[in-house]
């Protein structure tokens, strides 16, 4: 018995959103009596952290605090039309959207409180702390609510906006149908340390190391913890997850947790996340968003990493001990590759 290490990296170019029909994400803002804004939403928060994402864009743009920005994700009977929370296009284009709806929001803001102030709307800014005031003359200013107020009770006004992003058609060459579905891409390198075990086929984890570049990082702590549940993930689909035997007769396959593997705290391997910053032109404030990106490197990272432990090629997720096995047993025995040892470090 022999226990090998091997070392695989994997790079990944992942395409943001999906050009079909031009993608198209709405969003709709308005003020309520009381100064605070609502942004209606048809986009799913599905754990990755859009809503606190939009409030963040949503709040920046109309120059309020972060806490007076409120998120209502309803659904496609009540909310302004959105593609769907897929394709890892949320920031990108949920961002847009909401940045178009909440300037409009606020020309209509400085409007209501310039007529209070009768000063010019042109000559107003907002301090991001719930204030409208004077440029240069921060003594003369009215709050957001009061603004607010003014604007519903006194002068007639909605305080709302309306936003849509909308990718232009590609072009398509009417010889090859190529075209370009997509208007940002981000990047990723994993490289993962195994151990496997060639009497038992078990593969042990060691360590990954990553670098991402996601654009401008609107919240870094989310994106952080994005890019370690994605690889905890990642590790799940390699190693663990699967319907087989009998995908898709149901018969006999796993019928719970117990029965459908997957990793527990014990199994996750220390990991080191590099985030590289390169804004996008068309990006909300430069963001791209990490979404699936997280977890789709490491599955190839692992079976390169497995085939230099023992040189045995597995093709087929996830790498059980099984098809491990059996694959040292066809090429007599394991075959190591070639290794540089070392710790990884891209800082």
């Amino acid at each position: 018995m022999a226990r090998h290490e091997g070392r695989g990296m994997a790079s990944v170019n992942y395409p943001i959103g999906m050009n079909l029909g031009g993608d198209p994400s709405q969003a709709l803002i308005h003020s309520n009596p009381d100064g605070k804004f609502t942004v209606a939403l048809s986009a799913i928060d599905l754990g990755q952290g859009m809503k606190q994402v939009s409030r963040q864009i949503a709040a920046e743009t109309l120059g309020v605090p972060i806490e007076d920005v409120y998120v209502d994700t309803a659904d496609s009977d009540t909310g302004p039309h959105d593609m769907g929370s897929f394709a890892s296009r949320g920031t990108h284009r949920m961002g847009n959207a909401i940045i178009v709806a909440a300037r409009e929001a606020r020309g209509v803001l400085l409007e209501a409180a310039a007529e209070e102030l009768e000063v010019n709307a042109a000559d107003l800014v907002t301090d991001g702390r719930g204030n409208i005031h004077v440029r240069g003359a921060p003594s003369r200013s009215i709050t957001v609510k009061a603004t607010a107020q003014a604007a519903q009770f006194k002068q007639g006004k909605t305080i709302a906006g309306r936003g849509i992003f909308l990718i232009p058609l590609s072009a398509v060459d009417a010889e090859t149908g190529e075209m370009n579905p997509n208007t940002a891409f981000a990047h990723a390198c994993l490289v993962a340390d195994v151990a496997v075990d060639d009497e038992t086929g078990e593969v042990e984890v060691l360590r990954m190391t990553s670098a991402y570049e996601l654009g401008r990082v609107i919240n870094p702590r989310m994106v952080e913890q994005q890019l370690v549940g994605g690889a905890w993930m990642g590790i799940s689909h390699a190693l663990y997850e699967t319907p087989e035997p009998y995908y898709p007769n149901p018969e006999h396959g796993p019928r719970d947790f117990n029965e459908y593997l997957m990793p527990g705290p014990g199994d996750i391997a220390p990991y080191h996340v590099t985030v590289l910053e390169r804004p996008a032109p068309d990006g909300p404030f430069g963001g791209k968003g990490p979404g699936e990106m997280c977890a789709n490197p490491v599955l190839p990272a692992i079976a390169n990493a497995v085939y230099n432990a023992v040189g045995v090629r597995v093709d087929e997720l996830p790498i059980t001990p099984e098809k491990i096995l059996r694959g040292i047993k066809a090429n007599g025995g394991a075959k190591p590759g070639p290794r540089r040892g070392g710790p990884v470090n891209w800082r």
